[in-house]
């Protein structure tokens, strides 16, 4: 008996990680793919033009007002979100763990994680966008910070979460030995915790840009585009996700491969992040090792 229950459990853990394991490779295959077909349609459009060229030029120009433009408005998203999701983070880990509150806010988060990133666009679209127009008594007031905003709002519920649960794993000896010296609460958590859980929220932050630098949706409704060139966050401002986009829409083929152009642009910058990301976690490992 003792052997039918040890080889009926040995078949059932062959055939779990055998379809495991085609899951996981049916996975990778499609992951493959796409990164196949974006390196094989874009590189053939990457040159020189591309960075130096605006939009306006349509089959003869590039993607420079577009590239500049999502560095721009990403950069102001996270400095938006950063602060506020580390600073929130925090606080739920240290101050509001376990308590009715902390978990109202959890939920709230996890709400606004998995909430549609066309409900975010259309939200800053209304509370930003609209009122803007009103003061300025003319046309509709797309800006660039009105896209930042909205990537803010993707990008804080990733932060928020990532430095929940990186101060949740930090050590309960850490803080027992602080406090017993009498450490008070927000010395232990700037000088103890945050150090200890730095390289996972660097890690967070980084993540939650790579995510930010792919989003088309909300931009549509904020930022809405730019064919040339604009530096000021109150204009209107182009983004390479918007210029893929657009530029997918139109019958041209020139264009078409100028879009492939843009996506192993995004393709690479998140590559990079990831690998940024894993480095500095690796690093911050091997010195506290």
């Amino acid at each position: 008996m003792a052997v039918d229950i040890y080889v009926r459990r040995r078949a059932i853990n062959v055939v779990a990680m055998l379809l495991s394991g085609l899951a996981a490779a049916a996975g990778l295959l499609f992951l493959v793919w796409i990164l196949w077909i974006t390196v094989k349609n874009g590189i053939s459009a990457l040159d020189l033009k591309l960075f130096t060229k605006i939009t306006a030029y349509a089959d003869q120009g590039g993607l420079a007002n577009a590239i500049v433009g999502s560095l721009v408005m990403d950069m102001i998203a996270l400095a938006l979100c950063a602060p506020v999701g580390v600073l929130a983070g925090t606080f739920l880990a240290e101050y509001a763990n376990r308590t009715k509150l902390g978990a109202v806010i959890r939920f709230l988060n996890d709400i606004l994680l998995s909430a549609p990133s066309i409900v975010l666009g259309l939200f800053v679209y209304v509370i930003v966008v609209l009122p803007m127009s009103n003061l300025t008594h003319g046309s509709v007031s797309f800006s660039g910070l009105a896209g930042a905003i909205a990537l803010a709002l993707i990008g804080l519920p990733v932060i928020v979460r990532t430095t929940d649960e990186m101060l949740q794993l930090v050590p309960g000896t850490l803080r027992e030995a602080a406090l017993s010296l009498g450490v008070p609460q927000w010395k232990l958590t700037v000088q103890v915790l945050m150090r200890a859980a730095v390289s996972g929220i660097v890690t967070g932050v980084l993540l939650a840009l790579a995510r930010l630098a792919g989003e088309t949706a909300p931009l549509l409704f904020t930022a809405f585009g730019n064919n040339f060139m604009a530096f000021h966050p109150l204009n209107k401002m182009e983004s390479l996700p918007v210029a893929i986009y657009q530029y997918t829409n139109d019958p041209n083929p020139a264009l078409h491969a100028i879009a492939w152009a843009g996506a192993l642009l995004i393709t690479l910058f998140v590559l990079l992040l990831s690998l940024c990301a894993r480095w500095y976690l690796h690093r911050h490992k091997v010195t506290h090792d």
